[in-house]
């Protein structure tokens, strides 16, 4: 069983304060360190404290009586006794069949399954434990084995590529018609007497409650009502901008921002964030299972075992540092990014909205989001203690651009076709916006408050400014 969330940052806590138990305060009113470093000391001590405060501010307390029981185990050898078993059995018992397209499937599903068992036995825990590390070490194995696949569609050529997808379903590598969701924006067409409003149900079709359901997951990933709502509004000025380049962003207007960023993402983010409110108030305590006396306890544990050990409130703070507010631009910029490649990549390799392999990639964003979006924030909250990028957003964030890649290689006429000229100077004045406040925000502001205490050189302040960017682009 890995270790509690809460315990991870009490050894943070505990790290900061020196070897062999002495902290640096304690040194400080020792007399062991020179006068001209305790006021160093003293500021470091305080800002320690107050970052360590924050810390546990953000985290729940959470009870758990330490039963390791059968459930948590590893079960390495039994794993490795069952695998070995298996092979025993295809060497030994069972007819090669004399097919070579059917024993080379079989075998690239044998060596995935073999990976695939080592590394939930094996693979290094991530920050979520529940409802079972495993299941979290799985999802791990499965985004190096997606992003190997992925390497290997960016290898191909544009034919062999899209018609490898043969080999995964027969009906694929056929070029696909795009859906056009604009035409007639009509809410009430007074010309159809029998149904005039047939085009918004002709809209209701299996997206809208999919809209929903990812806004309501992502919002339990980022769990941030602003940077959601960002992120909604910016893809449907995405969806306005490119659908001269994919005819399914053609949408109406009322499609776009009523059914879209008020119903289903709107709906969904609320639902979100009143779900993040119940896990940020609720009491993690946790008994292990044979040690409830009742029928009715022990199920309630078996259900409560789907919920997280622990709870974190994410504070992002994008206005605290430059730091943090690149740091939330570029998650920002990854997300919209990954939004796009679902439209992109079922363009570029012929696979229909509705083929199983499209809800397969989205149910594998929704597994393994939320864990790389806990590994940046801890990353970006945390730096003592999470020193590098946890595992799951290093793979997220490659997967992202390497779909980015393929999409650019296998059709860039539609990646290159020109940005209508309007649009261009909407994107360019946003873009020179975000700049100028950047700048006002981190550099100027903080130059006539300096400026004006008059206890700063020119020569300090420029020192000051190039260690601030410096640190913030490490």
């Amino acid at each position: 069983m890995t270790k509690p969330e809460s315990k991870k940052s009490g050894l943070a806590a505990i790290n900061v304060t020196g070897k062999c138990g002495t902290s640096a305060a304690e040194q400080v009113n020792n007399g062991s360190v020179e006068p001209d470093q305790s006021t160093h000391i003293r500021a470091h001590v305080k800002q320690t404290s107050k970052e360590s405060m924050h810390r546990r501010n953000t985290e729940c307390e959470v009870y758990d009586d330490g039963t390791n029981t059968f459930f948590w185990r590893a079960h390495t050898v039994t794993v490795l006794f069952i695998l070995t078993c298996a092979l025993v059995y295809v060497t030994l018992l069972e007819e090669t069949p004399q097919d070579t397209a059917y024993n080379t499937k079989r075998g690239i599903v044998a060596s995935i399954l073999v990976f695939l068992c080592f590394g939930v036995t094996q693979a290094k825990d991530g920050p979520f434990t529940r409802p079972h590390p495993a299941y979290w070490r799985f999802w791990l194995c499965v985004t190096v084995v997606y992003e190997l696949f992925l390497i290997f569609i960016l290898f191909q050529t544009v034919h062999d590529g899209r018609q490898f997808m043969k080999y995964i379903d027969p009906k694929l590598g056929v070029p696909l018609p795009e859906r056009d969701y604009g035409g007639n924006c009509l809410i009430y067409d007074p010309g159809n007497t029998t149904d005039p409003f047939h085009n918004i149900w002709d809209k209701m079709d299996g997206f809208v409650p999919a809209h929903f359901l990812g806004w309501y997951i992502k919002t339990l990933m980022i769990r941030d009502w602003w940077m959601c709502m960002i992120i909604s509004v910016m893809f449907e000025f995405l969806e306005y901008s490119l659908e001269h380049q994919l005819p399914n962003f053609s949408e109406c207007w009322w499609d776009h921002w009523i059914m879209d960023v008020l119903v289903c993402n709107g709906l969904g983010i609320y639902c979100g964030m009143k779900t993040l409110g119940w896990l940020s108030m609720k009491p993690y305590q946790w008994q292990g299972l044979w040690n409830i006396p009742t029928y009715k306890g022990k199920i309630k544990r078996i259900a409560f075992q789907f919920t997280p050990y622990s709870w974190v409130k994410f504070e992002w703070k994008p206005a605290s540092n430059l730091r943090r507010w690149l740091a939330v631009l570029g998650i920002i910029f990854m997300f919209l990014l990954a939004e796009l490649n679902t439209f992109y990549l079922k363009c570029v390799l012929w696979m229909p909205p509705e083929h199983y392999l499209v809800l397969l990639r989205l149910v594998f964003f929704v597994n393994v989001g939320g864990v790389a979006m806990r590994e940046i924030y801890d990353f970006m909250d945390d730096p003592k203690f999470y020193k590098k990028l946890g595992q799951q957003a290093w793979l997220v964030a490659a997967i992202t651009v390497t779909e980015f890649l393929i999409v650019v290689k296998y059709d860039p006429n539609t990646i290159m076709l020109p940005i209508p000229f309007f649009i261009m100077q909407c994107w360019l004045l946003g873009i020179l916006l975000i700049f100028t406040w950047t700048l006002w925000r981190f550099f100027i502001r903080h130059t006539a408050a300096v400026l004006q205490s008059g206890n700063i050189g020119f020569c300090s302040l420029i020192n000051n400014y190039l260690f601030s960017v410096t640190v913030a682009l490490q």
